[in-house]
């Protein structure tokens, strides 16, 4: 329990040296909450205009990274509601393209955005820190220690979410293909 007597004053943060700093963190954060590629320089705007908004509250308890990670925690779950309202989705036309002239096999193209599609899908339905976890550790390659330090949590946390994040793909995955059997 926090002493009470200790009163924690407010550091000043400059927004624009915020940004300078920590613009690739918030963009990759972003990008490993799910957040579609079309929709992260909205979304990345939305976060520094939450920061220069409340930039006057960071009490400087944890790193400015970790008061980040929440403020694009937030921003990228209303963001992700307003998609399941609206059903939207983005389609890149071009990848496919790009793709085909590399494989040279027409039907790789498709194969290949259908299994970037249910991946995708896949990890909408974890837990959003689980999510972030995975992503950092299983497709980016960074060790537990590292994402520790960036979500600003212990190491056990980032283990234990770890493991979730890995049982429920595979109960995902294992859904997926009883549904495509069915």
């Amino acid at each position: 329990m926090a002493d009470p007597s200790v009163v924690l004053t407010a550091v000043p943060l400059d927004a624009a040296e915020v940004h300078d700093a920590h613009a690739s963190f918030v963009w990759a954060t972003l990008h490993r909450m799910g957040v579609p590629d079309a929709d992260l320089p909205d979304l990345l705007q939305e976060v520094f205009i939450t920061v220069h908004r409340r930039r006057s509250r960071y009490d400087g308890r944890g790193t400015v990274r970790t008061w980040l990670y929440g403020i694009c925690r937030g921003i990228a779950a209303n963001h992700r509601r307003k998609l399941h309202r609206r059903r939207e989705q983005a389609i890149d036309g071009g990848a496919e393209i790009r793709e085909l002239d590399r494989a040279g096999d027409p039907e790789a193209p498709v194969i290949a955005r259908r299994a970037r599609e249910t991946v995708h899908q896949i990890l909408e339905t974890l837990d959003p820190d689980r999510r972030a976890v995975f992503v950092m550790f299983e497709v980016e390659g960074m060790s537990g220690p590292a994402i520790a330090a960036m979500l600003g949590v212990p190491v056990g946390t980032v283990y234990t979410r770890l493991r979730a994040a890995r049982d429920d793909f595979a109960r995902a995955v294992a859904r997926h293909r009883a549904q495509e059997t069915a």
